[in-house]
């Protein structure tokens, strides 16, 4: 894993280095999934970031995720993942602990993550009443030998 030194809430006066630094990724991975944020999310720097992913890779499967938020941007996403109780309960532990840049924030609570993929569950029809959603904009499924 890298990380980079870019400053947040200032991505797009950074865009050339930003996509230096995207225009490299192909060539050090082969992704064959590719989670990166929402093109429409309402945060400065994620639709950047977004628009790059899908300039630098053509090929992998590329989901944008959701994240509830104070800017009210949520959408009608067109990919659901189904998620049982247990993985939902990991899911927003590992996001609780990993982003300790947002721990001050009042929406990011244990509740905010369990609502969102609540909602998304009642609108997949998920048995477990929970589902992770994702916008997907060009899915590629192949079915077998067609030519």
């Amino acid at each position: 894993m890298e990380v980079f030194d870019f400053r947040d809430g200032y991505f797009p006066e950074a865009f050339r280095a930003i996509k230096e630094v995207f225009r490299g990724l192909p060539d050090s991975i082969d992704p064959d999934v590719i989670f990166t944020h929402w093109g429409r999310d309402l945060h400065q720097d994620h639709p950047l970031i977004s628009d790059l992913t899908g300039q630098a890779f053509r090929d992998p499967l590329i989901l944008q995720y959701e994240m509830l938020k104070y800017d009210g941007d949520l959408g009608a996403p067109n990919v659901y993942v189904p998620v049982g109780r247990e993985a939902a309960d990991r899911m927003v532990e590992y996001l609780l602990k990993a982003f300790a840049s947002q721990q001050g924030k009042y929406w990011f609570t244990r509740d905010t993550f369990e609502a969102l993929m609540r909602v998304r569950g009642i609108e997949s029809r998920s048995a477990s009443g929970f589902a992770e959603a994702f916008y997907g904009n060009k899915i590629v499924l192949e079915w077998g030998d067609r030519e």
